[in-house]
């Protein structure tokens, strides 16, 4: 045997444990893999349901939401009728009932007017009658 055969069979034992180190770490990073693909295959499992769900209840809140537009509508038109009620109760029965009241403030007045300047010539035919007596 020479120094080369020697250098050779210690390169080659050399390698020997260097395989037999990394050995362990590839065994280890290949265990590795087999969990990340069957957690990728789990989470894909649970993900295809949940996203059915979830467009089940987006379906579900729009057939909601067209409801309360519906709803909103009706009530909408509502109290667009009760306000033309409104206006049409109001001129049906306003203009009436303002003509009454001023009818009524003109003949309240027009009777104190009245009152009021009969009582002054009744003062004052009062107040004659008392001069022309003590006179």
């Amino acid at each position: 045997m020479g120094v080369a055969d020697i250098a050779g069979l210690i390169a080659a034992i050399a390698f020997a444990i260097l395989t037999g180190f990394l050995i362990y770490p590839l065994i280890r990073l290949g265990k590795l893999f087999d969990q990340i693909a069957a957690t990728v295959r789990d989470s894909g499992d649970h993900a295809i349901p949940a996203l059915d769900e979830g467009v089940t209840t987006v379906r579900q809140i729009n057939r909601s939401l067209e409801d309360v537009n519906k709803i909103s509508e009706a009530a909408s038109s509502t109290a667009r009728n009760v306000g033309a009620l409104a206006d049409l109760y109001g001129s049906f029965l306003g203009k009436p009932v303002i003509k009454i009241a001023s009818t009524l403030y003109a003949v309240r007045s027009t009777v104190g007017s009245f009152m009021a300047g009969r009582r002054a010539s009744d003062a004052a035919a009062t107040d004659a009658s008392t001069t022309t007596k003590g006179e």
